[in-house]
């Protein structure tokens, strides 16, 4: 970790001064914290909600106090309270997903990670985006729970490195309000919170736009959960219909090194022609019946429907992708919960018609001309069956296991001419337009764990499979002459040994380490060609912290170290020679948060305040591990005050120390290449309960 600059200490000194007037305001502020029982965290790890504590598998919990005292702006702001994981911000609502992993980049590295919306997957399998985070309504979400390493059998393809699984609020946990936060460089946002307990109708909806820091960037985004909760005879209905829609002026990658370190020179847009437009609406009636008092059904149809198009500025020939998708799809569920033995089996189905089509205005050479590159539809099945059971083979000792057969089929169909994009004299064309074609892939995870009850702890060894059937854009996507990619599913094999308790009621903890082997990893060779064969090595070790330390003040930790490393002989494009043995770029060996909080009453009105301290390692920026970023340090500060039982006001310093940091690094095209970290910012917001 990079040396602390001079710049923190004042304003540390400062809030830490402020913490302790919070903490001195209470009359109790030194008294003992009783012994209390843990309080009972739900995951939906078995596709139904079940005790974490009784769970062998890493997973973190943000519920919805979090997530709204949070307040984020971007979806990296809220992921910092979970180990291990690191949502790298690009421009805008871009991201990236590390968990469990380096920050991938490329057509299918969203495909290592599945992101959903109440346990259904945000986007297709096999038409994954990067950014498909910014379709969640994470800042008025019931709860987020992430699943690190790969997941249960319910999971199928993409649940890989873990999950990410945004949870709807229902009416009883909400309560009917308004909010409006104004923030630094034209930042403002409007949710409101509707309840109607008597119909258990709840609606959440948020307009957001900003002026962005950068020239000629920024954004506004609109998102909206509608839901329903009901009994109609024997069965339970929840009924969610949710929906985005952002409209971006990019700024893309600043040049040079290190340049942003120069104030003047981050601000620039490099690309003041780029954007992003896309939207997104999603819907599923989860229907479940008691068949007996143990035993209960789930049907679970859904519906996805979105479009995408955006300027692809981070290639020098900057062509414009339009793409989207449609599915229908069911889940479906059998669970018996009984005493000693606790099981569910189902089966999945997937329908999807996806298409994409990228075209390129302007000639830049004979090898990536003008006109259309790609223009193809892809028609996807996914099915599959799975078995998940635990066992408490005695008052201490428990077993989980679980397997998983999968079956997916690809029908393409190229609309375009098949071959190169390019005319005849091009020396070496850029783009190859396969010729139609059926692909399929049969997958099989499992897991298996072995965990013993300690009294206040828990400790399980555990052992899983985790796939990915490659992403439509690596099999169809060609270039450099490539006519067929002969591509295998990705797989990784996990062994993961963890605990999780709990001292006296006030310290709480989760301590895991893991080592896995991924193998048949897709990526692009030295030929520009898509391939499979590689083999990558991961191993670490995640802690979760979480202190009370008295009635006041409160402590939370989330960290994680670990090593990402190239396990094969691999000449990836940009590579010279085999980079075996080097460790995978855009992979920190070590990153996490802590938090320092106080709750009090002071001058009669109730206040929360929290200092939150991020760090990022350095890490290399490419596969021939020659160039570093050296990582960065950032503080900021929350602070919640209620005035009345119906107004709240909050406070968000982010940057305290007004860093100069990236919040991502790159090294491409021969340049170093940078996503700017933005400078001290400041957020209010006003809240007003209307019931």
């Amino acid at each position: 970790m990079t040396r602390l600059r001079q710049a923190i200490y004042r304003p540390l000194a400062q809030t830490v001064l402020f913490l302790t007037a919070v903490g001195m305001a209470a009359p109790d502020a030194g008294a003992n914290v009783a012994d209390t029982a843990l309080e009972t965290v739900l995951v939906t790890a078995t596709r139904g909600d079940s005790d974490g504590s009784l769970l062998p598998i890493a997973w973190s919990v943000i519920d919805s106090d979090a997530v709204e005292f949070t307040a984020a702006q971007h979806s990296n702001q809220l992921f910092q309270r979970s180990a291990g994981t690191w949502i790298s911000r690009n421009n805008g609502q871009e991201s990236l997903i590390s968990l469990r992993s380096p920050v991938f980049t490329g057509a299918g590295s969203c495909g290592s990670f599945l992101t959903a919306g109440d346990g259904i997957a945000l986007r297709a399998p096999g038409f994954c985006n990067v950014n498909q985070l910014f379709d969640a309504n994470l800042a008025q979400a019931g709860s987020v729970e992430v699943i690190r390493g790969p997941a249960t059998a319910v999971y199928g393809t993409n649940a890989m490195h873990g999950v990410i699984n945004v949870r709807s609020a229902s009416a009883e946990m909400m309560q009917s309000r308004l909010r409006i936060d104004a923030g630094a460089r034209d930042y403002y946002r409007a949710l409101m919170s509707i309840a109607l307990p008597d119909s258990r109708t709840a609606l959440n909806a948020q307009v957001t736009t900003y002026g962005g820091y950068q020239d000629d960037s920024g954004y506004d985004q609109q998102k909206f959960t509608l839901r329903q909760d009901r009994d109609v005879d024997d069965w339970s209905l929840s009924a969610v219909f949710d929906g985005m829609n952002i409209n971006q002026e990019t700024a893309g990658y600043v040049q040079g090194d290190e340049v942003y370190k120069d104030e003047e020179a981050s601000k620039k847009n490099p690309n003041p022609e780029a954007y992003r437009d896309a939207w997104s609406v999603r819907g599923h009636l989860s229907a479940t019946k008691m068949l007996t008092e143990s035993r209960s059904v789930t049907l679970t149809p859904y519906f996805r429907k979105n479009a995408m198009e955006f300027l692809q500025h981070f290639l020098p020939w900057q062509s414009t992708e339009k793409n989207g998708h449609q599915s229908l799809g069911i889940q479906t569920a059998l669970r018996d919960t009984s005493e000693n033995i606790s099981w569910v089996v189902g089966a999945d189905f997937d329908y999807t018609e996806g298409w994409l089509k990228e075209t390129q205005d302007e000639p830049f050479s004979p090898n990536q001309p003008e006109g259309i590159h790609y223009d193809y539809q892809v028609d996807s099945i996914v099915y599959g069956g799975f078995i998940q059971a635990d066992v408490q083979l005695s008052d201490h000792w428990r077993i989980d296991g679980g397997l998983r057969l999968e079956q997916t089929r690809y029908d393409y169909n190229n609309r375009t001419g098949d071959g190169d994009a390019c005319a005849p004299t091009a020396s070496a064309c850029r783009f190859y337009r396969p010729a139609d074609r059926t692909d399929n892939f049969s997958n099989i995870s499992g897991n298996i764990a072995l965990s013993y009850d300690l009294g206040a702890a828990r400790v399980y060894g555990r052992l899983a499979r985790g796939f990915r059937s490659p992403e439509t854009a690596e099999l169809y996507r060609l270039q450099a002459g490539q006519q067929v990619a002969d591509l295998n599913s990705e797989e990784v094999d996990s062994f993961e040994l963890g605990i999780r308790g709990a001292v006296s009621g006030a310290l709480s903890y989760a301590v895991n380490g893991y080592i896995m082997r991924k193998d048949d990893v897709i990526f692009q060779d030295r030929n520009r060609q898509n391939v499979s064969g590689a083999a990558t090595d991961h191993k670490g070790i995640e802690l979760e912290l979480a202190w009370q330390i008295n009635t006041v003040w409160y402590a939370e930790l989330a960290a994680n170290f670990a090593d990402h490393t190239y396990a094969s002989a691999t000449q990836l494009s940009g590579s010279r020679g085999d980079i075996k043995g080097n460790f995978i770029d855009t992979a920190p060996k070590h990153f996490g948060s802590a938090r320092l909080g106080a709750e009090s009453v002071f001058a009669s009105v109730p206040l929360k305040a929290e200092l939150e301290f991020i760090w990022i390692d350095q890490y290399f920026v490419d596969p021939n591990n020659e160039n570093i970023y050296d990582g960065h340090e950032l503080w900021n500060l929350r602070v919640d005050a209620k005035p009345s039982d119906r107004i709240s006001i909050g406070v968000v310093l982010t940057n305290l120390a007004d860093t100069r940091y990236a919040e991502r690094a790159d090294f491409g095209f021969g340049n170093f290449r940078y996503f700017v970290g933005e400078p001290r910012s400041a957020m209010l917001s006003f809240s007003y309960a209307l019931n």
